[in-house]
């Protein structure tokens, strides 16, 4: 099963390039992905002219299988109105058959208005884990904001501000993969059994300790997760290679300390000594 992962595509910004994004969407189609995540700041300012250029380019993507969030720029300026007429729902529920994998896939705007910083937020959680409820063979998270500071790209200002909460549910609801951007530089951080896997700016010069714009390809096979970067019309580079089972020693989802209040249930009623 094979995963393109694109963000940060900044249709309208100063530093945009229309070539860029065509030419890493023409090797995106080439390789016949299995599934295509988008993952926020679509725009570069959420205005009304950004939204159909976004639009037109990124219909150029052949995969019938296309998952989307907004990022802070989508968000800007009512945008994140515009993100929903233009491209539908900002939160994203699927179970999908992909390359006889069995994929329980949870999408989530991370994105406040005319704010940098994100959250998931608490009114998600339990959300979150019906998606990700019953048997999968691969379960994904996708929001555009970081979960972890990412290296490379200055002093840490705007992950998603309830990201320790957000690790610990995603850890105890067995996600394998967390795909996300914003910060214009790819990484992976092996954590608690996920990999966290952030891409690049595929379509700028708004780089920052990567000096390229780049995407990701996903291939998951024979128990294992590589991780490819691609430079639109040039090199490509190992971001790691991974088991798809952690070992329970590792991983330890079972052993999360942390205790949350059963959805619907104040612990204020609660009459236990």
């Amino acid at each position: 099963m094979l995963i393109a992962q694109i963000s940060d595509v900044h249709v309208g910004g100063g530093r945009y390039h229309q070539d860029l994004l065509r030419r890493a969407i023409e090797e995106v189609n080439a390789e016949e992905p299995d599934l295509v995540v988008v993952a926020g700041d679509l725009t570069d300012d959420g205005y009304p002219d950004q939204y159909p250029l976004a639009h037109e380019e990124l219909s150029a993507l052949t995969c019938p299988e296309i998952v989307r969030v907004p990022g802070n720029h989508d968000a800007r300026n009512v945008g994140y109105l515009r993100f929903e007429d233009t491209f539908g729902a900002r939160d994203t529920r699927r179970r999908l058959d992909l390359a006889g994998l069995e994929v329980a896939l949870v999408a989530v705007d991370s994105s406040k208005p005319d704010l940098d910083e994100g959250e998931i937020g608490r009114e998600h959680y339990g959300w979150i884990e019906e998606g990700f409820d019953g048997a999968a063979d691969l379960r994904v998270f996708v929001c555009h904001h970081h979960l972890m500071p990412i290296p490379g790209t200055g002093r840490e200002r705007n992950q998603v501000l309830d990201a320790g909460d957000v690790l610990s549910l995603l850890r105890q609801c067995g996600v394998d993969l967390v795909l996300a951007g914003h910060r214009h530089v790819p990484y992976v951080w092996p954590v608690g059994g996920m990999l966290l896997v952030h891409s690049g700016t595929v379509s700028t010069f708004r780089t920052r300790g990567f000096p390229h714009p780049a995407y990701n390809l996903v291939n998951v096979e024979d128990g294992r997760i590589t991780l490819e970067l691609r430079i639109p019309g040039g090199e490509h580079r190992s971001l790691g290679d991974y088991p798809r089972d952690w070992p329970a020693e590792i991983s330890a989802r079972h052993a999360d300390p942390f205790v949350r209040a059963q959805r619907d249930i104040s612990l204020a009623d609660d009459d236990s000594d």
